[in-house]
């Protein structure tokens, strides 16, 4: 049976789209891999998620049973960000009026575990929700196709000018 540990860092200050983005680099990694990865990307909730999993690395490592587990053994198994407290303030703006800015926040669960996730997600494209098959669509040629597909008739040069008529007497 698979043996997990968790942590949980509530109210960081930032979005947790921003987070997302972080989370998405280590989901399912080796756990050296995923604290190098966290150690070396420039953001902000880079630097809480490696908290985060340090100390739930350390979680794991408390436990009487996973003493023997090596680090280096170890899997992010779950990573999520779910959105937290909002604070709601008033930006003035223009003509009297005021503009709400909401400062968000999240909280952060990272579970490790010594064996990978056995149901990893796949990216997919999604499916068309129609159940009849794709069909190409041919255009039917208007006016404005038709005047580009036909071919562009040649003018005749102008005749020459006619040369004036001098009376011989």
């Amino acid at each position: 049976m698979a043996k997990n540990a968790h942590a949980i860092k509530r109210g960081i200050q930032s979005s947790p789209v921003k987070m997302r983005i972080v989370l998405d680099l280590i989901r399912g990694k080796r756990v050296p891999e995923a604290l190098s990865i966290l150690h070396f990307t420039p953001n902000h909730a880079s630097i809480v998620a490696e908290k985060t999993l340090r100390s739930a690395i350390a979680n794991f490592q408390m436990d009487t049973e996973n003493a023997r587990v090596d680090v280096d053994d170890l899997f992010v198994r779950e990573c999520s960000s779910d959105g937290g407290a909002m604070l709601k303030r008033i930006l003035p703006a223009p003509m009297g009026r005021a503009f709400r800015v909401r400062k968000r926040s999240n909280h952060l669960t990272i579970v490790v575990g010594d064996e990978p996730m056995s149901g990893m997600p796949k990216k997919t494209r999604k499916k068309s929700s129609g159940s009849r098959p794709a069909v190409a669509r041919v255009r039917t040629n208007t006016n404005a196709n038709a005047k580009q597909a036909a071919p562009a008739e040649q003018v005749a040069p102008a005749a020459p000018v006619a040369e004036e008529l001098t009376t011989s007497e």
